[in-house]
């Protein structure tokens, strides 16, 4: 697979990510947060705020892998 294949792969993998992400972190929130404490709903958004940067990084090391060298 060529860089610029996977760039357009990677490009829809985020957009992806940050759609099923974004609505399972809502999910998570409204199931099981609604009443909880402050300071709980804080710790919970900082987390899940921070953790999507994971698999976006995985994406991204993916997308900018250089292409193989042609024998």
């Amino acid at each position: 697979m060529t860089q610029s294949t996977r760039k357009f792969a990677g490009t829809l993998l985020m957009l992806l990510l940050i759609v099923v992400y974004s609505i399972g972190a809502g999910a998570i929130y409204a199931n099981f947060l609604g009443g909880a404490a402050w300071w709980v709903l804080i710790l919970y958004f900082a987390v899940a705020g921070l953790s999507w940067f994971f698999p976006a990084a995985w994406i991204i090391r993916w997308m900018a892998r250089p292409d193989e060298p042609r024998a």
